[in-house]
């Protein structure tokens, strides 16, 4: 986690280095979540994770420094994420995730004109859990996923900045820390199941976002 934390505190230092002439503007930034999970080798040949759509809201602060478009975006966001985990033919159970997401992005933006420009962007998200689904049941045999209380991802992404306000984006989150490990109730369950037992699951999503800034 200490690295994380490391890449994170550069980022902020590279962000508070910018030029004094850089443009900040605050905005509020929302869209969809469309979620998955990357089930580990044992979890994967028992079962097929699909995808859980959920959304996102909350403040930004977008950095840019005219001429050379480079620049620093961040954001402080309530989301929603999670996965519908299918074991075999025995049915599939929703896992639901709620907790604040602190994405912080390095931008680089080609102007289209007056009015307009691309961008491409990247770097480092951090996500705090504060609310999950964790019992299941498949084939009578009972479990739980036992949650992370913090999660490390990496985003890519690009999108376009239009009449100096709105900002449409297409992001990826890719997990780089696990977020959930399965425990199994080996009192009532066979070695089938057990194969999962301390399992583990990473989050990727495909994010599309709509930001406002003032």
């Amino acid at each position: 986690m200490k690295k994380w934390i490391t890449l994170f505190t550069v980022t902020v230092c590279l962000a508070m280095a910018m030029p004094a002439k850089a443009q900040i503007k605050f905005g509020v930034k929302g869209g969809l979540n469309l979620a998955s999970a990357s089930l580990s080798d044992a979890w994967d040949a028992k079962g097929n994770a699909d995808n859980y759509t959920g959304f996102f809201i909350g403040p930004m602060v977008d950095i840019t420094i005219p001429i050379i478009g480079l620049g620093v975006d961040g954001a402080l966001m309530y989301s929603q994420k999670g996965a519908k985990i299918s074991f075999d033919d025995l049915g599939s159970t929703t896992f639901k995730q709620q907790g604040i997401e602190i994405p912080v992005n390095l931008k680089y933006s080609i102007r289209l004109g007056s009015s307009a420009s691309i961008y491409f962007a990247a770097g480092p998200s951090f996500y705090f859990n504060m609310k999950s689904d964790d019992d299941f049941t498949f084939d009578s045999v009972a479990g739980s996923l036992d949650y992370d209380k913090s999660e490390v991802s990496l985003n890519l992404g690009a999108g376009v900045k239009l009449l100096r306000h709105l900002q449409l984006g297409l992001n990826y989150n890719m997990g780089l820390t696990d977020s959930a490990k399965a425990k199994i109730d080996s009192s009532n369950s066979s070695d089938i199941w057990n194969v999962i037992n301390g399992e583990s699951y990473k989050s990727k999503m495909w994010q599309v976002s709509v930001a406002y800034l003032f």
